[in-house]
């Protein structure tokens, strides 16, 4: 057929093949377009992306595992296509040379559509690193810092804090035992957790049926399955603009994080009307008094009374999240491996005396405690290859705490700092002290306490759920007291089933 019977014969096409001919030779155009920048530009090597889509099919459910294969087949740096968006991907030692080494560089946030819903656009963990950036951090780190590690009076006071939550978190164990036989610990562990930091944060805590409390932590869980959507629309942000199951996850993403902005914003609203000068009741309070009257940077830098609840927020927020998935891991853990929660009960029993409660100060006596913590880290995604190394640990996909320990059984700390638990460089986690804290007088007192055992009827599975961090799926449990009730009759809580606004 020649040119002109080719032109005929197109012309006599019905306008939907017309049409159907023209987006198959566009769709052509642009893979040969994709290709030739692929090959010949000399780009990062990595697999080979799709058009319009990338290669976010491949992630899966598991986009650690995915990294994890693609480092063996294409080296620690390579790189993906994310919709429109190239991303390169960093394991193992690249991670902490990056951030470390060249922590300026690594420390900016893409210009992604999500971020702009989270604190209104003023979220430093979200934000992008500038001259703004680094004064807020500086205001928020000094404030946490303050509440931890900085003085012994308030760094003893989340001590307290958190071991009366502890001590009523066990006794809504025990009476879901008593009433259920096995029950699913997870929307607990969440409420105590958020109670914790309600009371660093606002002055308070909440009884567990508060029905506002329970609106609040219960965005966490919604949080998790709506902030994939986020991703998927900031690398394909076409996928807002036209119904689909994205686009609906992806509206209540921002209506969760306008619900939390609204909750954070009333309690610095109730604050700010009964704060005194120079008295510091919490968090808030702390925030209120820097910021109200101005922070400055280098030239042209300052922050003001509007960056006090997206500090909050971040503050807030971030601990629900990280810190209630690492204690379902805990209590995941000791279940799966008796034999570890039986040498965690004897260790602790060494140390304190049964008719006392652990404190921070028994934390260099009870190294298998601190070894136990570090091997069973929740670790975000980009951490994983690092944390499960084989050239840097032996037989990574085993839990064995005694990888911390050095040879006279204490805790070898050339190994721990190699673990990226807060990550590390200009992003480190600024709620790292209270963190560790939360953690060891949790292992600590429920070990101490109590023995967990698994519903048999349930197998306990390593599996996981993607989320800003990898929590484990849902599981049932059994709580029994080790002695009686009399240890835990002594522990008050500090502001007992009052609702922080009114303390």
């Amino acid at each position: 057929m020649g040119m002109q019977g080719m032109v005929e014969h197109f012309i006599r096409l019905s306008p939907r093949n017309i049409l159907l001919v023209a987006l198959t030779l566009l769709a052509a155009y642009h893979l040969w377009l994709l290709m030739q920048k692929w090959l010949n530009t000399g780009n990062l090597p990595g697999p080979f992306p799709w058009p319009i889509i990338g290669n976010a099919p491949q992630l899966g459910s598991t986009p650690h595992l995915f990294f994890t294969r693609m480092a063996q087949k294409y080296g620690n740096i390579f790189q993906i296509k994310l919709g429109s968006r190239t991303v390169v991907v960093l394991n193992g030692d690249t991670i902490k040379e990056a951030l470390v080494k060249k922590g300026v560089d690594f420390a900016g946030r893409p210009d992604f559509t999500s971020f702009k819903f989270v604190s209104n656009g003023k979220s430093m963990a979200f934000g992008d690193y500038n001259k703004w950036w680094r004064v807020h951090r500086r205001v928020a780190h000094s404030t946490v810092r303050a509440f931890s590690a900085g003085k012994i009076e308030t760094k003893k006071a989340f001590e307290n804090h958190a071991i009366s939550e502890i001590e009523e978190l066990l006794r809504v164990f025990l009476k879901k035992t008593a009433e259920e036989g096995y029950f699913v610990p997870h929307q607990y562990l969440v409420i105590s957790t958020a109670n914790i930091m309600s009371a660093v944060c606002f002055g308070g805590r909440y009884t567990y049926d508060d029905k506002e409390f329970q609106q609040v932590v219960g965005r966490n869980d919604k949080f998790t399955r709506t902030v994939g959507a986020g991703s998927m629309v900031d690398v394909m942000p076409w996928l807002q603009y036209f119904p689909n199951p994205i686009k609906t996850l992806f509206e209540q993403f921002r209506e969760l994080n306008s619900e939390f902005h609204d909750f954070i914003m009333g309690k610095v609203i109730e604050h700010r009307k009964t704060i005194e000068p120079g008295i510091i009741r919490d968090m808030t309070d702390a925030c209120i008094q820097a910021l109200d009257k101005g922070i400055s940077g280098s030239v042209g830098v300052e922050l003001g009374k509007d960056y006090v609840s997206p500090t909050i927020s971040d503050i807030f927020g971030a601990s629900q999240d990280t810190l209630s998935t690492s204690l379902q891991w805990i209590t995941l853990i000791l279940m799966r491996y008796p034999e570890i929660q039986k040498r965690l009960q004897d260790e602790v029993a060494q140390v304190v005396h049964r008719t006392q409660l652990p404190t921070i100060e028994d934390q260099a006596r009870l190294p298998y405690v601190m070894a136990f913590i570090y091997e069973n880290t929740v670790v975000f995604v980009n951490q994983w290859s690092s944390n499960h190394d084989p050239d840097k640990w032996t037989q990574p996909e085993v839990f064995d705490p005694l990888r911390f320990l050095d040879k006279n059984g204490a805790l070898d700390k050339d190994r721990t700092s190699s673990v990226l638990i807060f990550s590390v460089g200009k992003r480190r986690c600024i709620g790292e002290d209270l963190s560790r804290m939360h953690l060891f007088l949790f292992t600590a007192a429920m070990v101490h306490q109590c023995e967990f055992k698994p519903d048999p009827s349930c197998p306990l599975t390593m599996d996981c759920d993607y989320g800003l961090s990898l929590k484990p799926r849902l599981y049932r449990m059994a709580v029994s007291l080790r002695d009686n009730l009399d240890l835990l009759n002594s522990v008050g809580l500090p502001q007992a089933d009052q609702p922080a606004e009114n303390n």
